[in-house]
């Protein structure tokens, strides 16, 4: 049996911070062009020569998952995709603490938390891309036992 898992694999040497992968995001979102509300940042270092996008990287084993409380952070058995249910999410905050990455933010009203989804397995940040400092992988392992 293998297991597929999908993530976005960030190419900071080809990020020029042009933020259109934001900008299409919170599009996506809410409908509006505000990187705040997108679901991954640019971090600009070095005089702001360097720019790496931040985004979820669909751990293999999460600890955002592990510390949810209520458990609203779920893991996508067919795409290892790492949701979380905002119904569920009651707004804590812990996996925000615990994402080593800083990769779960506030929704936009500020009372759930929200993370990359993968857009359902088609990702507009990737597609938008210009320059392809944003890359849809799907990584396929053999599991423990093969």
């Amino acid at each position: 049996m293998r297991n597929i898992t999908y993530f976005i694999k960030t190419n900071f040497d080809l990020c020029t911070g042009c933020s259109i992968c934001q900008l299409v995001c919170s599009e996506r979102r809410t409908g509006g062009y505000n990187p705040r509300y997108s679901l991954l940042q640019i971090k600009h270092t070095k005089e702001e020569l360097v720019h790496e996008p931040v985004i979820c990287q669909h751990c293999k084993n999460p600890y955002c998952l592990a510390v949810c409380p209520v458990n609203a952070i779920k893991k996508d058995k067919n795409t290892g995709a790492v949701t979380i249910d905002s119904d569920r999410c009651t707004g804590c905050g812990i996996c925000m603490k615990y994402c080593y990455l800083g990769a779960i933010y506030w929704s936009q009203d500020g009372l759930k938390a929200v993370k990359c989804d993968l857009c359902g397995g088609d990702p507009v940040c990737v597609k938008e891309c210009p320059t392809g400092a944003l890359e849809f992988i799907m990584s396929g392992g053999e599991d423990e036992n093969g």
